[in-house]
């Protein structure tokens, strides 16, 4: 029995190794039973866990991330040989020192990719002091724009210049009076059906009818005739009618806004200078539009953006953002000196960042703190304690790309193994898939 035993593992064994296959629970057990052998799913596990670890030659450029095991209390870390693109180990922390021990053992690591995470950053500096620390550029875009917006939203005052002065009360729109008094005028189709439709109702009501009788009668539903009657007048069913829906000239309002204030009240003028920037709707839209600012006491301008959709203006590349938006962005940099300084740095940043010269750094050092922008400062503050890793990052071709992608199927791992997932079966897999 026990020889009948070992042969049976023996040959599965032989299979997963053959085939590559390091699944588990069901999926494995399924995939053996093809093969002619039926074994349980820890069966399956306990051999995927005896097979013999692959042995890696060490890298020369790894790449380092932390990955979560249990999000918010416990990381682990994984490493990954960057010209490969293969795993080459998982540790069960995050911590510097587990790091350090690790590339100790391997001295021709001679590139670390990492992001700027300080147990990171001094790993490789106690482990690795031999070889070049490079920060990923991808989480530097991200710390510069998260520091964008912050510094956005500081000046959000600077924002209300697109927007109503909130220390005057906006003046309430005029109602467009019929010769009734209705707020909705004559002319309508849908008001004139729905005065003609209550007035029947009443008078059915007024000859003694039933509203059963009366729905019977108009081919009405009950609910139908229940708010008609319970409607004292017909302008109590007017409410909310065409209110608050989106138009096409919603996106246009800012520019049209700009130009009255210039002084251009002639709205076919302005119909014909929108149209080209993308303006798809009718001219009336446009003549309705400059109407209602005649009509009204006070100016009409458009709701001023948020903090983030400012950021995001200063962020994308100048050429990808629309003439509405340079319009309204270069009203907000005019009124606001702080802001126009951001959007330089950050601009500055980007161009150096695309074209890999991270000789400028210094110099976009300097620059950022002659200016008050205490968001960028703090930024400014950290990249110069890891200056040197930040300026392989912005020169070399290196980058933790790879590392982001096996991350990813760490979780992908992690959820095929709900509740099996330790973190031997876990190495096992990720280092032998």
């Amino acid at each position: 029995m026990t020889r009948r035993y070992s042969r049976r593992t023996e040959r599965l064994r032989s299979m997963l190794a053959a085939v590559g296959l390091v699944l588990a629970g069901r999926a494995g057990a399924r995939m053996a039973s093809v093969f002619g052998v039926s074994v349980s799913r820890s069966m399956v596990l306990r051999l995927v866990e005896a097979l013999p670890e692959l042995e890696v030659p060490a890298p020369r450029v790894v790449g380092v991330d932390e990955y979560a095991t249990r999000k918010g209390r416990h990381y682990g870390t994984v490493l990954v040989d960057v010209e490969s693109r293969r795993p080459v180990d998982l540790l069960p922390d995050r911590e510097a020192s587990s790091l350090a021990a690790w590339l100790a053992k391997r001295p021709g690591v001679e590139v670390v990719c990492r992001d700027r995470a300080p147990f990171f950053a001094e790993g490789a500096t106690a482990g690795a002091p031999q070889a070049v620390q490079v920060v990923d550029r991808w989480h530097l875009w991200h710390n510069l724009s998260e520091a964008a917006e912050r510094c956005v939203a500081d000046h959000r005052g600077c924002l209300q210049v697109l927007g109503p002065d909130p220390a005057q009360p906006a003046p309430e729109p005029e109602k467009f009076e019929g010769p009734s008094g209705s707020p909705w005028p004559r002319g309508h189709r849908f008001a004139d059906r729905t005065r003609v439709n209550h007035a029947t109702v009443h008078e059915l009501l007024a000859a003694g009818l039933s509203r059963r009788a009366i729905g019977r009668q108009l081919r009405r539903a009950s609910r139908t005739v229940k708010l008609f009657a319970d409607a004292a007048t017909p302008d109590d069913l007017f409410q909310g009618q065409w209110q608050g829906r989106p138009s096409k000239l919603d996106v246009f309002k800012p520019y049209l806004d700009d130009r009255w204030n210039q002084g251009c009240t002639n709205a076919w003028r302005v119909w014909e200078e929108i149209v080209p920037l993308g303006y798809q709707g009718s001219y009336q839209r446009v003549h309705a539009y400059f109407r209602e600012k005649r009509l009204s006491s006070g100016l009409v301008t458009a709701r001023p953006p948020s903090p983030r959709v400012v950021a995001g203006w200063i962020l994308r590349r100048p050429e990808t953002v629309t003439e509405t938006e340079h319009l309204r962005l270069k009203a907000v940099l005019v009124h606001c000196p702080e802001l126009d300084a951001l959007t330089g740095h950050v601009r500055s940043f980007g161009q150096m960042l695309s074209e890999r010269q991270g000789e400028r750094l210094p110099q976009w050092l300097d620059a950022v703190r002659r200016d008050d922008l205490p968001g960028l400062h703090t930024l400014a503050a950290g990249i110069d304690r890891d200056r040197d890793a930040v300026i392989a990052g912005l020169t070399l071709p290196w980058n933790s790309g790879v590392v982001e992608g096996h991350v990813n199927r760490i979780k992908m791992l992690k959820r095929q193994m709900f509740g099996r997932a330790g973190f031997t079966l876990l190495r096992k897999r990720v280092l032998l898939a």
